[in-house]
């Protein structure tokens, strides 16, 4: 007697419907996209309790014919494909002819129709995907389909529903992607009587945005617009002060069609390294359009799952656009002011050596700070032995290494004779022009403050120092200074983590370890960076050698978690009084909003507003 049968059409249908229609989130899904392929620009989605009783989804888009409706609901019966080669540029959201079939059997479904062409609507009625009556009806043209006792016939899966509560709950973030997915579309989304979310449909993401994600998103927020290689990115991203607690914020649409994409998650991430906490993930809805045939968009049943053609080109779409936006953030997070962007030109490369030059952007230090000419202030006399000096207007502001001279107005200058380098090797190349800000002093020996137009601003030195190092270091830019010990430092460790210093010896002697194997479980330290202190050493090697066991063979993984430890102790240590050129030159950089955030993703500074010190005092209102 033959094991093989052949399923019953009934029952077939039942099981192809499981991979579709999962819970009534997805069958607002499918309903929305023939909605939008049928080039709706009005979408309603209307639900009761979870949707499992009754859930309704009407559009103004072009209907369906009559002669049509009964094809309607057959399996692999569809109008946006016609053969094979339909599939290598697929352009339409719903394709494989499935969703109408799949709800209608395993449901009690009601068809109201009227295309566009014909003067009469159609109405049709089925039950267990069985059409049970079809009849002329009175309708604009559009489609409405109603959707009554969700797997009634399926008791199966109707038990693994969950509450009424967070069934509804699948069935808004269902339509919020909809809705995000099309701007120039109005969505309108209502349960149990009551409006949860509406779309204006106007065609602007912003406004979009707002509608969907509220205030509080599109505040913290950052526009991307960036167009390379055939891809073109654009949207919103979180700033790094709004970062999220999981993923969940995240929104991506490729050619209208939202997905869910390790890629584009990937890249995204990638863009925000070393400046946000572990834990901490960005937010966004970012738009995502290149050619059709780059896709494939046939990978998964419910089609949220896609493959790229070319994945470079679409994470370096993500990738850059989301680095350019936060690039162009230079705004310092405010104590009750307001926040001020702050631009800047691409980084200059720097050369190879102990003294980094640097050169500022050529719109001067930030576009943010930017003041009139009588906010140009000069470094003016202060009374403790610490603070600058009374300066002539056209002496150095101050010596020290930081060439910067004093003028009204900002323009070229000779260069000094060379003095002094500081401490930590930082100076301003002779073109800068003033800074349009002045450094006040310097408070627990811990936090630079400065004046700048009607702000002031409070920087963390350590954290400043810390990333113009990290930086550097990234860009092989700076090299820490060696020093050979009179005495060698033995340290023990675990086997493991002695193996992985030993096994990268020459990476780390580029930066200015020399290490041996000192028998079992030890290795003996002959020359550390000169930048840190002998009592370090232990501390930064075994910070090194966890972050070389982490990333494995494949070093790059964990290059910059190495690079921001040594930066970490190599910088200026909060609690040590800093030299005036020490705080100027740190201030230029953070002012220029060159540097923002510490490698670990601290912000390096925030400013409190003139308005808001004049709030505090009550000198307005």
């Amino acid at each position: 007697m033959p094991k093989i049968k052949e399923l019953s059409r009934v029952l077939a249908d039942m099981i192809a419907a499981g991979e579709v229609v999962e819970r009534p989130a997805s069958a607002v899904k499918e309903l929305c996209e023939n909605a939008l392929d049928a080039g709706a620009t009005v979408i309603t989605v209307e639900i009761k309790g979870g949707g499992l009783t009754f859930l309704r989804v009407t559009d103004n888009g072009s209907g369906i014919e009559r002669d049509d409706v009964p094809r309607a609901f057959l399996r692999h019966a569809t109008s946006k494909i016609r053969d094979i080669s339909g599939l290598e540029s697929i352009a339409t959201l719903g394709f494989r002819g499935e969703a109408l079939a799949a709800i209608s059997s395993v449901s009690r479904v009601e068809l109201l129709t009227r295309s566009d062409t014909e003067d009469e609507g159609t109405r049709a009625r089925l039950t267990g995907g069985v059409i049970t009556d079809i009849s002329p009806a009175a309708r604009p043209a559009g489609t409405t389909v109603t959707v009554l006792d969700l797997f009634f016939n399926t008791p199966a899966r109707q038990k693994f529903m969950k509450t009424d509560r967070a069934e509804a709950g699948a069935v808004l973030a269902a339509v919020t992607r909809i809705a995000l997915s099309r701007p120039d579309v109005s969505v309108r989304y209502i349960r149990d009587g009551a409006e949860e979310l509406h779309t204006p449909g106007d065609g602007r993401a912003e406004s979009c945005v707002y509608s969907v994600l509220g205030r509080e998103f599109i505040s913290g927020a950052l526009p991307v617009e960036y167009d390379g290689d055939g891809v073109r990115t654009h949207g919103f991203v979180s700033k790094v002060s709004a970062l999220r607690g999981s993923r969940t914020g995240q929104y991506f649409f490729v050619n209208g069609r939202a997905v869910r994409s390790a890629t584009l998650q990937a890249a995204l991430e990638q863009a925000y390294r070393n400046r946000m906490f572990t834990g901490r993930f960005p937010a966004c809805a970012l738009y995502i359009e290149t050619g059709f045939s780059k896709l494939d968009v046939n990978v998964h049943p419910a089609k949220t799952e896609i493959k790229f053609l070319f994945e470079k080109q679409i994470f370096d779409g993500v990738y850059y656009g989301a680095l350019s936006a936060l690039d162009s953030d230079g705004a310092i997070p405010a104590s009750g002011g307001q926040l001020t962007p702050n631009r800047r030109e691409p980084e200059e490369t720097i050369p190879t050596g102990q003294s980094a030059v640097i050169t500022p952007p050529k719109s001067g230090y930030g576009g943010g700070f930017a003041p009139r000419k009588s906010d140009i202030a000069r470094p003016r006399g202060f009374s403790d032995a610490a603070s600058l000096p009374v300066r002539d207007r056209n002496s150095v502001a101050y010596n020290a290494g930081v060439d910067i001279i004093v003028y009204d107005e900002p323009r070229p200058r000779q260069k000094p004779a060379a003095p002094a380098e500081p401490e930590y090797a930082e100076k301003i190349a002779d073109e800068t022009p003033l800074p349009p800000f002045r450094v006040v002093g310097e408070a627990m020996n811990t936090y630079i403050i400065a004046e700048a137009g009607e702000r002031l601003v409070l920087i963390d030195k350590h954290a400043a120092h810390e990333r113009i190092h990290f930086d550097a270091l990234s860009r092989g830019a700076w090299t820490p200074m060696p020093q050979v010990l009179l005495s060698p430092i033995v340290i023990t460790a675990e086997a493991d983590a002695i193996a992985a210093l030993l096994e990268r010896a020459e990476l780390l002697r580029g930066l200015g370890f020399e290490l041996e194997a000192f028998g079992s479980g030890s290795v003996a330290v002959r020359q550390l960076p000169s930048e840190l202190d002998l009592d370090q050493a232990e501390s930064v090697l075994s910070d090194i050698a966890r972050e070389l066991i982490l990333g494995g063979r494949d070093l790059s993984r964990r290059r910059d978690e190495m690079y921001a430890a040594i930066a970490c102790k190599t910088a200026i240590k909060a609690g040590r009084s800093s030299q005036p050129s020490e705080l100027y030159a740190l201030a230029a950089r953070v002012l220029s909003g060159e540097v923002q955030y510490c490698p670990h993703g601290r912000p390096v500074a925030f400013e409190i507003t003139k308005t808001f010190l004049d709030r505090g005092f009550k000198r307005i209102s």
